[in-house]
């Protein structure tokens, strides 16, 4: 059986929610999911897994990383994940000037740990509405699809 890691931050419950949605859509693929807080998790525990998730909001004007990821960003650059198959989720206002610039920071880390993109990164204004639900499961099934091809 194929294990997942999301790692999450959420100030709002955003994308919090997200990372549960992720995980029920995982684990109805028959992988087993666990999902922890940034700041209880290593970057490092991802090589413990087959795939590997992280959901952030998008924090200020200029559409950065949120504090408590910083640390996680940089571990997370360190590593190689070849052979794992990643994606990227969360939440942002398009109030602001850049919409989830989050989401692009984390997807250009993965790519470059060498992990394989499991399907396009989902980045949703604000609170998850039903169409983004469809994105969120989309990008879970992409993942799950990855990792049977990966065995």
């Amino acid at each position: 059986m194929s294990k997942a890691l999301i790692i999450f931050t959420s100030l709002t419950g955003n994308t919090e929610e997200m990372a549960d949605i992720m995980a029920d859509r995982l684990e109805s693929h028959q992988i087993q999911t666990d999902v922890q807080e940034v700041m209880q998790a290593e970057a490092e525990d991802f090589l413990n897994y087959d795939a590997v998730l992280v959901g952030s909001y998008t924090y200020g004007v200029d559409g950065t990383l949120p504090d408590e990821m910083l640390d996680f960003y940089d571990d997370l650059g360190q590593l190689d994940l070849s052979g794992k198959v990643f994606g990227v989720f969360g939440s942002g206002d398009s109030f602001y000037p850049v919409f989830c610039g989050a989401i692009d920071t984390l997807e250009e880390q993965f790519l470059k740990t060498g992990a394989t993109q499991g399907g396009v990164s989902c980045k949703i204004e604000l609170n998850a509405e039903t169409e983004d639900i469809i994105k969120l499961h989309a990008l879970a099934d992409g993942i799950a699809e990855k990792l049977t091809q990966n065995e």
